[in-house]
């Protein structure tokens, strides 16, 4: 059989079925239908790896960029999302190539010792990050509807779980939802953008000129490079993309990776927007009005409405909320994957949900200030990128393991040049935040 669709990281579903059939026309050549619906089939599986790129993380790192230096770190958030576009493909390629995700080859190729250490850290890497995603939700809910945190951390945890529910009937409904909130998070900041009014001359010529001021500049450009790999879903993305749309021959394979990629360039474009849209609306609003120390959600959400109104106000809250409820459903999935393709062991979903959000209901209940738990959450999840990152790289270059989907050479070189860049800016963020005062 030229295709076979297999479980991976959800069950097939009866949406799945119809879009392997109707990847497969597109694949063979036989689909007659117009070029976006050839598409549609293919897009999805970078969406669900995209949520990462705009979690409650990136909304704090952003805001305090935009609110510190105005528009003038707009080209890192470019170039940033550069790298986070070229990462994405490889981790999609390779689950393409191969029909197993990155954990499994980890597995399958490093001594044991080592396997269950790179299992241990990616595990604490997904607890962190699931930490940062969990408080972002609740600290939406609490904002917008001026309920007690400990509330919104429960609403948090009831939603997910019914997130997550959904993976029962199929990757397909799971892809949609996901995709939906995507937008949900890009329509609120193309609203906050309506409501700014910002100069657009000013950011283009910021978006693609680079410059600094001072040494904090630079720490805060670090700090949005150094967040530009997830490692969860340089994981969870090369599992998505296993057992999708599965084919052996060669000339459909590379036909599937060229639509995927148009896939990661759409996904990745939409996040790369909806960062820039972060910042612009801080720059424009904080920044503009002499208000250069919103360094905190919680004081983003309240300047908003003396300055733009109420609903402005609401609009971030509830793109916050969206925001910390897509990531932190993506975050279990990518745990699941983790332990799956390490171990060859499983807990059910919910199991993992309920360990999981522990921390972040910990942290809620002793009362730790929730932005500077969300920085110190994104300096944890920092110790994993090389773990995630380098594998990725030594697979995907190595002919044995990817085939005719081997990387080119300079594709390595680029992707080497792009880990080293970002191994060392966090480590650089990891010796600031504990020693650099």
């Amino acid at each position: 059989m030229p295709f076979e669709p297999q479980k991976t990281a959800t069950e097939i579903g009866s949406g799945d079925v119809g879009t392997i059939r109707a990847a497969a026309e597109v694949l063979s050549g036989k689909s007659k239908k117009g070029v976006i619906r050839r598409l549609l089939p293919f897009l999805g599986p970078a969406f669900i790896a995209g949520v990462a790129y705009i979690d409650p993380g990136n909304f704090a790192i952003n805001i305090q960029a935009g609110a510190s230096f105005g528009y003038l770190l707009l080209w890192v958030i470019v170039a940033s999302n550069l790298m986070a576009l070229l990462i994405q493909m490889l981790s999609a390629k390779l689950g393409i190539a191969t029909g197993h995700n990155l954990a499994e080859l980890c597995r399958d190729h490093f001594f044991r010792p080592v396997v269950w250490g790179m299992w241990v850290l990616a595990e604490i890497v997904a607890i962190a990050t699931d930490l940062a995603e969990f408080l972002g939700a609740a600290l939406g809910f609490q904002l917008l509807f001026h309920i007690p945190l400990l509330w919104g951390g429960i609403l948090t945890a009831v939603v997910t779980f019914a997130i997550l529910g959904l993976e029962r009937y199929g990757f397909r409904l799971m892809e949609a939802v996901i995709t939906a909130m995507v937008g949900v998070i890009a329509l609120c900041y193309l609203i906050e953008t309506f409501l700014e009014k910002p100069p657009w001359g000013v950011i283009a010529y910021h978006a693609v000129i680079p410059q600094f001021s001072g040494a904090e500049s630079i720490l805060l450009a670090s700090g949005i490079l150094g967040a530009t790999v997830m490692p969860h879903v340089i994981f969870l993305h090369s599992a998505l993309m296993q057992g999708r749309i599965v084919t052996r021959n060669p000339r459909m394979l590379k036909k599937l990776v060229r639509f995927e990629r148009i896939d990661v360039i759409i996904a990745m474009s939409l996040a790369g927007c909806v960062n820039a849209a972060m910042l612009i609306m801080a720059a424009s609003t904080f920044f503009s009005a002499g208000l250069n120390q919103v360094g905190t959600i919680e004081e983003a959400y309240k300047t908003l409405t003396p300055l733009l109104g109420q609903a402005a106000s609401w609009v971030f809250a509830i793109s916050l909320i969206v925001s910390g409820l897509s990531s932190t459903t993506v975050g279990t999935m990518a745990g699941q994957i983790i332990m799956q393709g390490f171990l060859r062991r499983s807990i059910p979903i919910w199991i993992r949900r309920s360990i999981t959000m522990l921390p972040a209901l910990l942290v809620i209940t002793i009362g730790l200030e929730p932005t500077r738990t969300l920085v110190l959450s994104q300096v944890i999840l920092s110790f994993g990128i090389p773990f995630a990152l380098v594998p990725l790289i030594l697979f995907t270059r190595r002919e044995d393991v990817m085939g005719e989907l081997v990387n080119r050479r300079l594709t390595t070189v680029l992707a080497g040049m792009v880990a080293g860049l970002i191994i060392a800016l966090n480590l650089f963020l990891i010796y600031q935040t504990f020693f650099g005062g």
